[in-house]
């Protein structure tokens, strides 16, 4: 196989994992969008967190938010818990690393918030740590895994939203993670702002 073949299969194996995961995915998203504008308009915040590539997911569902997706509008309230780098730290350092995340949800959540939780094995133990406080807060979790869910999906409650991408590869996880997470800002956007 030479270099633009294996581009190639790149590029067709995320065509292949996004279609498996529209199908399944696709209401689980408008009801997460559902569920993210109420919390909007309840006057609460989005509280999100992840690991390596979906840290860096986090923060940009955050960015998206606070800023904007596509179109103008006031910001809407989301923090990362992966990006302040002095509470990681201290808190992985007095603490353990599993508390990373669910030390800020005890200290920032309250019970109209959301944990936007995201783990591609759905066993990131941090992360999980995270959907305990959150649930101890009396807040909702929406939960992106893959694979089959992992502990995560154990772990959830019935009130709780699962976005589960069923392929094994990371890379396409965290490749239809970043399109469930770009459609559900549209779907904010578009019941805060209408079609244009």
């Amino acid at each position: 196989m030479d270099l633009i073949e294996r581009v190639n299969a790149h590029f067709l194996d995320s065509i292949a994992a996004k279609q498996e995961a529209m199908a399944s995915l696709a209401p689980v998203v408008a009801a997460a969008a559902e569920r993210m504008v109420q919390c909007f308009m309840g006057e609460g915040k989005i509280l999100s967190c992840g690991n390596g590539g979906s840290a860096a997911d986090a923060q940009h569902f955050a960015a998206e938010m606070v800023g904007r997706f596509e179109k103008e509008r006031m910001g809407l309230p989301a923090i990362s818990l992966a990006t302040d780098t002095s509470a990681l730290t201290a808190i992985g350092n007095d603490y353990d690393f599993d508390m990373v995340f669910s030390k800020q949800v005890r200290a920032l959540g309250h019970a109209n918030d959301i944990l936007l939780a995201i783990s591609t094995s759905g066993n990131s133990a941090n992360v999980i740590e995270a959907i305990g406080a959150a649930h101890e807060r009396g807040m909702c979790v929406i939960a992106l895994t893959g694979r089959d869910g992992g502990k995560i999906a154990e772990v959830l409650s019935p009130d709780d939203l699962l976005l589960n991408v069923p392929v094994m590869r990371t890379c396409r996880i965290q490749e239809v993670h970043i399109l469930l997470i770009h459609a559900v800002c549209d779907a904010v956007d578009y019941m805060l702002l209408g079609a244009e």
